[in-house]
């Protein structure tokens, strides 16, 4: 039912629409009449499942600044409309007004509101001797659900929403609805400059006519009949070339497709719609011209889209450049160990596939440039590559970096708002490093992406579709954080498609002399030394091989600027004190006394694990420890050796 208090007829008097249930609508009349001479006021009965279509056909028809609601309608309506909705709110003083009423009529009220329940009642409820029982509802079927309950347990008066009356008015109890005129007044205070401000916003409109020959598109603005007013020389061009008059000239006669009578009829401005004409694909904008309220025209503008799609990939590749490039390949992966290539050779095979890829090793590894080097050699390549350390933001950051936000979603927000590095890797791939440390709220979420295949930003209405490869990476053993519940299983089933294992440093050690070596000649290059890296490093080589880098990659990495910046002051290989270097890198000279042979050779493999059973006294997990492995990686090594994995003794060499 529709109550229309002042017809649709003048343009200076805000438009208001206030939709609503019978209940509160009743109610809200004596305010709604005293607002008749400050505002055009249409009055709507709408139900939970028909408020949103009811308001959209308003928007649609253009006769409406703002809408006034209440309860679950309020909330429909702005999840709903982009448009301005005015809530009337529910005040505390409206509930204690109506639980005095209540009161009144029996000692047992039921209370049944929209959204959740109210704390503060259970003070309230001994202060005014009397027994409450209150619920909240989301949907009609919860109110109903509530209110039977309540019903069941013999309480004869309900007080809630509009909803929740009527429910009780259908049941013969007695129904009082929470609100009060001053609260519906304040509803319509706060729609009235919702109206004002709608307006100041559809003002930018009104001088587009007298600007058009300063756009580079292709422009057209129309009158109320669709005729030609102006036009700007690419449109000009398009509609008929130099020369041809179209002022005054009917546009959807001249190009039906082109014409504006939609716009004008509805009001509604339609933004970035694909268009095809003069056979060439357009992106177009049709915006109403308005005057003090009321349509006078429209403006057609037309973008070419294959200059937008240049534009983007423009944009796009000058951000991959500057921001977000994968600099590595598999070439950049030094060793010959079979641990090494079969990484490789794994992550080759991964690479020509858009499978997600979990990656697991210990730190310093080199998680990242197998990730790379998945990116580089898959069908992605030269697109985005962006990677983020799950561990290294606290969670409010780090949500707000992956997912991104709107302008004004939280204090201190960047104006204009920023889009995450989900969208900055759209086309790409994402590399997800120490995902294990990812805190679970945002797990649920990042679930829902890979889910979806859309986020969703941080104070946004529509999720934004993305098309990112995902790459994650961990040192953790995700099986344990599962059964701590630190992690998702099932975003752990998501992620863990295809699985790659990188083996530690200490596992493939004939790879350490092949890295060692340009790591050390680099840095000397860099600070200008011209001593030969080969030869001065060639005496440290059974220390470094010997030594169980439990730093991985990163700490050879680390170790060899050391050892550079040693060799800066010599100037030939045989000037260098090697056991110098026991100042600078103590850990190379430390440990290492059961692993270096008397002729300075790292002991074979089979030895170090004799002698570090020996020293263990025949402990399998002591050894291991010796030997800076896992118990599991130490039973591997005796049962290639073809040793007894149970023997306290080790075999005699």
């Amino acid at each position: 039912m529709a109550t229309p208090v002042l017809p649709f007829g003048s343009a200076r008097l805000p438009r208001l629409c206030f939709l609503s249930y019978r209940q509160i609508r009743e109610f809200a009349m004596p305010v709604v009449a005293e607002y008749a001479g400050r505002a055009e006021i249409e009055v709507v009965d709408g139900t939970f499942g028909r408020a949103l279509a009811l308001a959209q056909d308003r928007l649609e028809r253009g006769s409406v600044d703002a809408f006034v609601s209440a309860g679950s309608n309020a909330s429909i309506l702005r999840a709903g409309l982009q448009a301005p909705v005015a809530t009337i709110q529910l005040g505390g003083f409206d509930l204690l007004q109506a639980l005095i009423q209540a009161r009144r009529i029996a000692g047992r009220v039921g209370v049944v509101m929209y959204g959740q329940t109210i704390p503060e009642l259970e003070a309230v409820k001994d202060l005014l001797n009397i027994e409450i029982s209150q619920h909240a509802y989301q949907t009609p079927d919860d109110a109903r659900q509530r209110f039977e309950t309540l019903r069941r347990a013999g309480f004869e008066v309900i007080v809630g929403s509009s909803l929740v009356v009527e429910l009780a008015e259908q049941a013969g109890l007695t129904g009082l609805l929470a609100y009060s005129l001053a609260s519906i007044r304040k509803g319509f205070d706060d729609a009235l400059e919702l109206a004002r401000v709608a307006r100041l916003e559809a003002g930018r409109y009104e001088q587009l006519h007298s600007v058009l020959h300063n756009l580079q598109e292709a422009v057209v603005a129309v009158d109320r009949q669709d005729r030609i007013i102006a036009v700007n020389p690419p449109m000009q061009q398009l509609l008929g070339g130099p020369g041809v008059r179209l002022a005054g000239q009917a546009l959807d006669t001249l190009e039906p497709a082109l014409s504006l009578r939609a716009t004008l009829q509805s009001g509604l401005q339609e933004r970035a719609v694909a268009q095809r004409f003069a056979q060439r694909d357009w992106v177009a904008h049709r915006t109403p011209i308005r005057e003090h309220g009321e349509i006078v025209g429209a403006a057609l503008t037309l973008y070419d889209a294959g200059a937008i799609q240049a534009a983007d990939t423009s944009l796009r590749m000058l951000q991959r450049r500057q921001q977000h490039a994968a600099r590595h390949g598999f070439g950049s992966l030094v060793g010959s160990s079979a641990a090494l290539q079969r990484a490789i050779a794994s992550a080759r095979r991964f690479a020509r596939t858009d499978l997600g890829v979990l990656i697991t090793g210990e730190s310093g590894v080199g998680k990242e440039l197998f990730a790379q080097g998945i990116h580089n050699d898959s069908r992605r390549a030269g697109r985005p590559f962006v990677a983020v350390n799950c561990a290294s933001f606290p969670e409010s950051l780090l949500e707000s970096e992956l997912f991104g936000y709107e302008e004004g979603a939280f204090t201190g927000s960047r104006r204009g708002g920023k889009r995450g590095l989900f969208e900055a890797a759209h086309t790409g791939t994402l590399f997800l490093d120490e995902i294990g440390d990812m805190p679970l709220p945002l797990q649920t979420r990042l679930l829902r992406v890979l889910q979806e295949r859309e986020v969703m930003r941080l104070g946004a209405t529509a999720p934004v579709p993305i098309d990112v490869r995902v790459i994650a990476a961990t040192h953790q053993p995700l099986a344990e954080l599962i059964a701590q519940q630190r992690f998702r299983q099932d975003l752990y089933y998501r992620i863990n498609t295809l699985r790659l294992a990188i083996a530690p440093l200490r596992e493939r050690r004939e790879d350490i002399a092949a890295l060692a070596a340009p790591l050390v000649a680099r840095c000397l290059a860099r600070q200008g030394a011209h001593i030969d890296a080969e030869q001065a490093l060639a005496p440290l080589l059974p220390r470094l091989v010997a030594y169980d880098w439990p730093g991985n990659v990163r700490e050879l990495e680390n170790i060899a600027e050391r050892i550079a910046v040693f060799l800066m002051q010599y100037d030939r290989p045989d000037q260098v004190d090697h056991a110098a270097l026991a100042h600078d890198c103590p850990e190379l000279f430390a440990g290492t006394a059961g692993r270096i042979a008397p002729d300075g050779s790292p002991l074979p493999q089979a030895e170090r694990i004799r002698q570090a059973l020996r020293d263990a006294g025949g402990q399998r997990a002591g050894a291991a420890r010796r030997l800076g492995v896992s118990r599991s990686t130490l039973w591997r090594w005796l049962r290639e050796l073809g040793w007894d994995t149970e023997a306290q003794d080790p075999p005699a060499p």
